[in-house]
């Protein structure tokens, strides 16, 4: 998820959810509370007339009491004159916020409440003056307001007499209380719950993946590159990852190959340098040969000289060789690419090889059966610098026998495909998918017959990559190998007129 959507979503769930909650929670508590008010004070009405209307309730809670006095005023109602039977109806106010006052003539004879009748006596109406219905109630609206019931009657001695039923206002019912409460409680929990959704999702989807990534730098800057972490690419955080983990992967394999690098490198010097002791010695010796009089003819002096010139000059084919690779390793080797003629080219080559090979009892077989006209796009030193080198490697592994070397080139399309095979020991299967390894030799014994810096193959196959070609080998142990390569032929340009 996009980390805009990801706000989005945080803004849906702070409005949303709190207000669906509360809702939920106020009907529930709503709901709750109206049935225990129904079925303590025995009254029924719809949720919202409770709620909003607590009067009503306040009212219905003395309906019972009123009734009854409204009875007894009609029926007995010397009654009111019995201290015990007041003290009664009174207690059946108990617990309902109301209680009795009783008046003959303008003397309050009794009250359940002393404290508030002091302050409500004078807002009592006066007899006759108001007189409420069974169902009714006046609300009196003072400093201490209160829900007033009246019933006037006459004394058995014919005095006035009037019994007010009077209920506190101040105090609602103590379900409705506990509904402000719970709503009070709903409201703080929902907030709590939703702060804890969105800090949990906010961990989850953005601060864990930090945290994550966090711990992949200190593992990367202690060194440990094989730290591997996990990104959803749909999202920002997560494409983040996604790239990081890229780039430890890319710099893991830069340092391997550094490191391979470095260890071919020191290869490369041992390599060298038992190349070089080789003809060094020889030379030293044979040096030593005419300096001790040892080459005491001039037969022998010519000889010694000229094995000298010969080791000094594998000396400097090796030196050459490596500077060589050093320039097309670091892509600082100029190529000139002209259109070569196929055909004019392999001949001339053939031509040079077949003379130099012949004297090493070595046969050439050329096979050309591409266009006489066909062209290639190509660097023309380069790639007789692959030929030679892949002759060359050829040549060392075909021994003392009657040696075979044919050369194929056939027309593939947009390019040709150049085969050069030979009748040598052929490679090993486990050493052939790494002979245009750099440093690679198959042959690990590095005898002096077999030589080489193993860069022959490596320049070869970094030549024809640079020339947008490909190369690869076949071999079979015992009956000789076959290097394949390919160049690309030239575009042809059609005049219109």
């Amino acid at each position: 998820m996009k980390l805009k959507s990801r706000l989005l979503t945080a803004f849906l769930i702070i409005t949303a959810l709190p207000i669906f909650l509360i809702t939920l929670a106020a009907g529930t508590i709503v709901r709750f509370q109206v049935n225990s008010i129904e079925e303590t004070y025995d009254v029924k009405s719809d949720t919202i007339k409770l709620i909003s209307n607590p009067l009503q309730i306040l009212s219905r809670l003395t309906r019972g009491v009123y009734n009854e006095i409204v009875i007894t005023s009609k029926q007995e109602p010397e009654k009111f004159e019995d201290e015990t039977y007041i003290n009664y109806l009174n207690s059946e106010l108990t617990g309902k916020y109301s209680y009795i006052v009783l008046r003959k003539g303008n003397q309050f004879i009794y009250s359940g409440n002393n404290e508030n009748l002091d302050y409500i006596k004078r807002y009592l109406p006066k007899y006759g003056k108001y007189t409420t219905d069974m169902e009714g109630g006046m609300y009196i609206d003072t400093k201490n307001p209160f829900l007033l019931k009246q019933k006037d009657f006459h004394f058995t001695d014919g005095s006035e007499g009037s019994i007010f039923v009077i209920t506190d206002v101040d105090t609602l019912v103590p379900q409705i209380r506990s509904s402000a409460i719970q709503m009070v409680c709903s409201l703080i929990f929902v907030v709590i719950l939703t702060a804890g959704v969105l800090i949990i999702w906010i961990y989850r989807s953005i601060l864990r993946p930090l945290n994550t990534l966090h711990a992949a730098t200190d593992a990367m800057k202690e060194g440990n590159l094989d730290y591997s972490i996990e990104g959803d690419p749909e999202d920002e955080i997560g494409q983040l990852c996604v790239d990081f983990e890229e780039m430890r992967i890319r710099l893991k394999e830069l340092i391997e190959v550094r490191l391979k690098y470095e260890e071919d490198t020191k290869e490369l010097i041992s390599n060298i340098s038992h190349d070089l002791k080789t003809p060094i010695t020889a030379i030293k010796g044979y040096a030593e040969g005419i300096m001790d009089g040892v080459a005491d003819t001039k037969e022998k002096q010519a000889k010694y000289i000229k094995t000298i010139y010969t080791k000094a000059n594998d000396m400097s084919v090796l030196v050459d060789e490596l500077s060589f690779y050093s320039k097309i390793d670091c892509n600082t080797m100029p190529y000139t690419f002209t259109n070569i003629n196929l055909h004019e080219y392999f001949s001339d080559c053939i031509e040079e090889l077949t003379l130099d090979l012949e004297v090493k009892n070595i046969e050439v077989v050329y096979k050309n059966e591409t266009d006489a006209a066909l062209k290639v796009s190509a660097d023309a030193e380069q790639l007789k610098r692959v030929i030679n080198n892949i002759i060359g490697n050829s040549v060392k592994y075909i021994g003392n026998k009657k040696g075979l070397i044919k050369i194929q080139i056939e027309d593939i399309g947009q390019s040709v495909k150049i085969s050069i095979a030979d009748n040598g020991q052929g490679i090993p299967s486990k050493d052939l998918p790494f002979i245009f390894d750099r440093f690679y030799r198959a042959d690990s014994s590095r005898n002096s017959t077999k030589g080489g810096s193993g860069l022959g193959l490596a320049i070869a196959k970094k030549i024809i990559q640079d020339h947008m070609g490909t190369i690869w080998a076949e071999s079979e142990e015992g009956k000789g190998t076959t290097i394949y390569f390919t160049l690309k032929k030239c575009k042809e340009v059609t005049e219109y007129e």
